[in-house]
């Protein structure tokens, strides 16, 4: 964890809430004085007391550690422009439609950030009958590979995960497709 929880993003929220420090003390059930020495920097709450603190603050334990509320203003999204997210320890992806906070094996992960298709990473698309046929002429070693494609829609996400020695390819129904994707393991997300 590279920080942790403070008091002034307690108060924050708490004011926020419209409650006062007793009133969170009994939710949490601490006293009144915890909370004021949370608060004030003169200590800190136990790890045992994130979740129901989160709760009571109407937050999520990582948002109450990354020390801000994350809440997506517009509620009609574009699909084009959800965000991927790769766990470099067990190789999740995540996808989000929105602004998020996103953990994984204990990390915080940073949305990935897509590049334009390059020479090293070119992605071909075919058509065959309904589908795209997408390829990556990629080594796909160990070490080195294209661990996933993706077609987004304005409706949606269709994603193939790949694996080393296998092969960089997969198959993607047409309908509305208008970013194709492949996320290298070494160098990233590239698009077309």
């Amino acid at each position: 964890m590279d920080r942790y929880v403070t008091g002034a993003v307690i108060r924050r929220l708490r004011e926020k809430k419209k409650i006062t420090q007793e009133e969170l003390a009994d939710i949490i059930h601490v006293s009144g004085k915890a909370v004021s020495k949370w608060e004030t920097g003169q200590g800190f709450p136990d790890i045992s007391l994130l979740e129901p603190l989160a709760q009571a603050l109407g937050i999520s334990v990582i948002e109450l550690l990354s020390g801000e509320d994350i809440r997506n203003p517009n509620r009609s999204f574009n699909m084009a422009k959800g965000k991927f997210y790769v766990c470099p320890v067990c190789g999740n992806v995540i996808i989000a439609t929105g602004e998020t906070v996103v953990s994984c094996c204990g990390i915080t992960l940073p949305p990935l950030e897509a590049e334009p298709s390059d020479e090293e990473h070119a992605i071909r698309k075919e058509i065959a009958e309904d589908e795209y046929f997408v390829s990556v002429d990629h080594p796909m070693t160990k070490e080195h590979y294209i661990s996933f494609l993706a077609a987004v829609s304005d409706f949606g996400v269709q994603l193939v995960k790949l694996y080393p020695e296998g092969s960089a390819e997969g198959r993607f129904k047409i309908d509305r497709v208008k970013i194709l994707y492949a996320y290298c393991n070494r160098h990233g997300l590239f698009r077309i």
